[in-house]
């Protein structure tokens, strides 16, 4: 969570895995939270909805804001926006307009109740992996994106014998050990 976006960590256990999501549904939720009261302060300000046009937008993003706390939002209502003015400058959006700030608290609460939602998914998987009795012997390499595990790897612990379902087997051979059996013969 530490501002890394891509991470690949090794885990001792499921256990630490699933404390560590909470750990981060925990942030989210503080964040989610604050950015929810910041944003229903600042459209419940009079000095938002001082001209009528601006009423207006003020009245529908608390219409969107007040629908996603309590549903959700769907893909349709996404598609749903108050426009206000916005100015490309390279690789940034510049805003000047104070209803600029609610649009930007509303982006950020979508985006970190979609992060709740796959990290409470992941938890799911990871709780579904424990009861399933995969192994304390194991350690577990977690491809984390965005602060969600998407993907692990699992491999044995030093000193223990995993199942026969999950080994790999092959010979390898090497130059050095193919160029020394034949001098082997030719000396014979």
């Amino acid at each position: 969570m530490e501002g890394l976006l891509t991470e690949i960590r090794t885990f001792y256990s499921l256990k630490e895995i699933r404390e560590n999501i909470d750990s981060g549904m925990g942030q989210y939720k503080l964040l989610l939270d604050d950015y929810s009261q910041w944003l229903g302060t600042l459209l419940r300000n009079p000095e938002t909805s001082r001209d009528k046009e601006r009423a207006k937008k003020t009245a529908e993003l608390q219409k969107i804001f007040r629908a996603g706390v309590r549903k959700g939002r769907n893909k349709e209502e996404k598609k749903v926006s108050v426009s206000t003015e916005w100015i490309q400058f390279k690789d940034i959006m510049l805003s000047a307009d104070e209803l600029g700030e609610a649009e930007m608290l509303f982006d950020a609460i979508e985006e970190l109740r979609g992060k709740i939602e796959k990290l409470e998914r992941a938890k799911n998987s990871i709780i579904d992996l424990e009861r399933y009795g995969l192994g304390k012997e194991l350690l577990y390499i977690t491809y984390i994106r965005d602060g969600v595990p998407e993907k692990l790897v699992f491999i044995p612990k030093n000193n223990v014998n995993i199942t026969e379902k999950f080994k790999f087997m092959t010979e390898f051979s090497t130059v050095q050990q193919a160029l020394q059996s034949n001098e082997t013969r030719v000396e014979e």
